[in-house]
């Protein structure tokens, strides 16, 4: 018999049947597949209750494996549940405002509330008794129809003979999804039950990952016309994450973290082109991260910085499909992220609020000697950042935003070592100077189709001089400036995979009033920063991204050769 024939003569025989299907399965799958252990270790959740802001600092997620058969059927079961999880019982046909005596089913109707009591409705106070039905739907309602009527039976309440009958022609029907419910829901039982006599933590989550790094300089001379040495180096930066909830809206995040791959500012004599994933070299495992992250409110979140805090903690850095923190995106520090940004690092609080979807206000003080109890350290005393941005959303494809810093003592180790004025000091007199500056940059970010995106920013830095170090130097100020421009092709050749190029001016001295006993303080000529990359995504943990970066004139002086650095980054997560 087909099989919409065969619905049709059941729904004639006892619509009955078919009304306590719909019914009692809306009811009773909502509670079972929504059951707190359920949806707790098995991520089966249903709508929240009321909107909430989500942490600054998102938890890692599990990728998504395909299944078989028997879990695709299991996945249309439980998304009916989940859509229909917010019905609610009633206890008199009268309280279902879309049905009215003059209905076919109306009779039905009432006679389940009466005899059974297993008519659940939403809570509009409405039935929709015209909404199409699924087969997996029908299911699910037939499951929990059989369980109700065990329920009367066991307590020795009457029911209907023909409804038996029905409910057995229906059983034959439906025999291969009732199975595969039955089947699936000892399974979980059993997954459950092991994952709570071996699960690592109720509150806490791990994840981690690594990066291998393989990198060279192709080509390269100095402003002496010395080569520079073609060193390739390989290593890796590597983490683990232990994110934990108390309240599931509060996030403790402990980052653990080794580094194994040199920087290439050795080798340039600029930290210009320097990779985002290079650091240390020894290996050893510290505490990269100590933040805990929590709600203020309904449109506000606060950040604790205990250590190792970065802008992107808490304020936008505008740049989506470049800004993986190392781990995706552009390779190097400069196409990362804005290099304003850099002013601001260590340990302090941080906060954002939400007026609204379309601006966002993000603030932020870090101190990057917070824990020194030394002289000129400290939180208040030593070298600090301070941040607020305002990040405009006209629509969901495009972010502006105005962000200042105001930094002391602070270098963004990208550009020329002049607009690095602090570590220029220490290298050419042997001294590092105190400096004060304040930085001003526009951000925007458009994703003009969904695979194409526009992005770029734009910065001006002011950094005066504290001090003279005894005559060394004359106070003045400089002006810096930066900029790049950016086309990202999100999903190309392959759905989470991007290519992206970017170019644009690292950070320049452009005018300066600062004079150190002769030594020009001033970038007289620009080099420019053209980077390309494709982050191909191999499996949803497994990416490998081949890049280059182009420097046209290094240190922003044109006696320095070009440098063209390549790299491989092939990064794990778990």
């Amino acid at each position: 018999m087909k099989q919409s024939s065969l619905l049709w003569n059941y729904g004639v025989v006892s619509p009955t049947i078919l009304a306590a299907i719909v019914g009692v399965g809306v009811s009773a799958i909502a509670t079972e597949v929504n059951s707190p252990q359920t949806a707790e270790s098995l991520a089966i959740t249903a709508s929240p209750e009321k909107e909430t802001v989500a942490p600054l600092t998102q938890l890692a997620q599990s990728p998504n494996h395909g299944g078989n058969s028997s879990d695709k059927i299991w996945e249309q079961i439980n998304h009916y549940s989940n859509e229909t999880n917010a019905l609610e019982q009633v206890t008199n046909v009268s309280q279902l405002r879309d049905v009215s005596p003059g209905d076919w089913a109306y009779e039905a109707l009432r006679s389940l509330v009466e005899r059974y009591g297993c008519i659940a409705g939403y809570p509009d106070g409405t039935y929709r008794g015209n909404r199409a039905m699924t087969r997996y739907e029908f299911a699910a309602g037939l499951n929990a129809c059989l369980q109700q009527i065990e329920r009367l039976i066991a307590g020795n309440n009457g029911v209907d003979g023909s409804d038996l009958e029905t409910l057995q022609r229906l059983i034959q029907e439906f025999e291969a999804e009732l199975a595969t419910l039955g089947a699936r829901v000892d399974n979980l039982e059993g997954r459950v039950a092991f994952l709570e006599d071996n699960q690592f933590s109720t509150t806490t989550k791990l994840s981690g990952e690594v990066i291998f790094g393989l990198a060279g300089i192709a080509a390269g001379e100095d402003a002496n016309g010395n080569d520079i040495d073609n060193v390739t180096i390989f290593g890796h930066r590597t983490r683990l994450e232990l994110n934990t909830s108390f309240t599931g809206e509060d996030v403790l995040r402990t980052r653990l973290q080794s580094e194994g791959l040199g920087s290439l500012t050795e080798q340039t004599l600029t930290p210009e082109g320097d990779l985002f994933f290079a650091g240390a070299t020894d290996s050893d495992v510290v505490v990269d991260a100590l933040l805990y992250d929590f709600p203020l409110g309904e449109n506000t979140r606060v950040v604790i910085e205990a250590n190792a805090g970065a802008s992107d903690d808490f304020a936008s850095t505008v740049n989506p499909f470049l800004d993986g923190d190392g781990a995706s995106g552009a390779l190097s520090r400069f196409g990362t992220r804005h290099s304003i940004y850099y002013y601001l690092d260590g340990a302090g609080i941080v906060m954002n609020h939400a007026f609204g979807d379309k601006v966002t206000l993000g603030v932020g003080y870090l101190a990057s000697e917070a824990a020194d109890p030394g002289e000129d350290n400290g939180i208040f005393n030593g070298p600090y950042g301070a941040l607020a941005q305002i990040l405009f959303k006209p629509s969901d494809r495009l972010d502006i935003g105005l962000t200042y810093i105001h930094a002391y003592n602070q270098d963004t180790d990208t550009g020329s070592r002049r607009s690095n004025f602090r570590s220029f000091t220490e290298d050419v007199i042997g001294n590092a100077v105190p400096t004060s500056s304040n930085a001003y940059g526009v951000e925007l970010s458009w994703r003009l189709s969904d695979r194409f995106a526009l992005g770029g920013w734009l910065g001006y830095t002011k950094t005066t001089t504290l001090s003279t170090l005894g005559g060394q130097i004359d106070r003045g100020d400089l002006d810096i400036w930066n900029w790049a421009v950016s086309l990202a092709f999100p999903d190309l050749g392959k759905e989470g995979s991007v290519a992206a190029i970017l170019v644009g001016m690292e950070p320049k001295v452009t005018d300066s009033s600062v004079n150190i006993a002769g030594i020009n303080t001033e970038d007289e000529d620009t080099s420019f920063h053209i980077e390309a990359f494709y982050q191909y995504q191999l499996t949803d943990n497994i990416a490998i991204t081949p890049g280059i970066i182009w420097l046209t004139a290094p240190d922003h002086d044109s006696d320095n050769k070009d440098i063209v650095i390549g790299a491989i980054r092939t990064t794990f997560s778990f």
